[in-house]
């Protein structure tokens, strides 16, 4: 689980994530800070991999209240693995979701610098990018760090995890899909969104 964003990189990513959010300030996290936010992503001090399961399945009542909302459930998975070459710890993440109105299984996935985190107030961010301009997320972690806050501007998607040009497509944040509050979950929740056999393996472990 190699990842090979560099640091210009993720934040060019994460600026375009924030762009609806002017207020944000953007900055590179202290050792101490990415490491207290690792510990309440993962729930506990993580070790050489680290996995965090995050769920929401939208109920009648919610979308009708929200009838410009477009997805009507997301699985988000954040991982972890320490590099053996620069022994810094790395974060990716994997997001998996169904529209309301579109038959079909979406996802999308990208890396996570370790040290690009944003704070506004007392909120710390996690900032996630897809390669080639693909978008990204922010991720941060409600105040117990039971659910997972997810913002976007645009991220791109792809159909049935299959990442071809036929296939792409984006999700792009309208005034009912800027910010998505997902439920902490068993890790098993989002072992569809891993196809590494290893690292399905590492997941039904943890």
């Amino acid at each position: 689980m190699k990842l090979a964003l560099t640091l210009p990189l993720a934040l060019v990513a994460f600026v375009s994530v924030a762009r609806a959010e002017e207020a944000d300030d953007i900055r590179e996290a202290s050792k101490t800070e990415a490491e207290t936010f690792n510990a309440r992503m993962y729930a506990g001090t993580p070790g050489k991999t680290a996995f965090a399961c995050f769920v929401r399945r939208y109920d009648a009542e919610h979308l009708a209240r929200h009838p410009k909302q477009k997805v009507a459930s997301m699985k988000l998975l954040v991982s972890a693995e320490t590099d053996g070459e620069d022994k810094q710890f790395h974060n990716s993440f994997r997001l998996g979701f169904r529209y309301r109105h579109r038959s079909g299984d979406f996802d999308s996935s990208g890396s996570c610098h370790h040290t690009v985190l944003t704070k506004e107030g007392n909120e710390v961010r996690l900032g996630c990018g897809v390669d080639c301009e693909g978008g990204g997320i922010g991720i941060a972690l409600s105040k117990d760090d039971k659910s997972a806050i997810v913002r976007l501007d645009s991220v791109r998607v792809w159909l049935h995890n299959k990442p071809d040009d036929e296939a792409e497509r984006s999700l792009v944040a309208g005034s009912d899909d800027a910010i998505f509050r997902l439920d902490r979950a068993d890790n098993s929740e989002c072992a569809a969104l891993v196809t590494d056999r290893k690292e399905l393996a590492a997941l039904r472990h943890k």
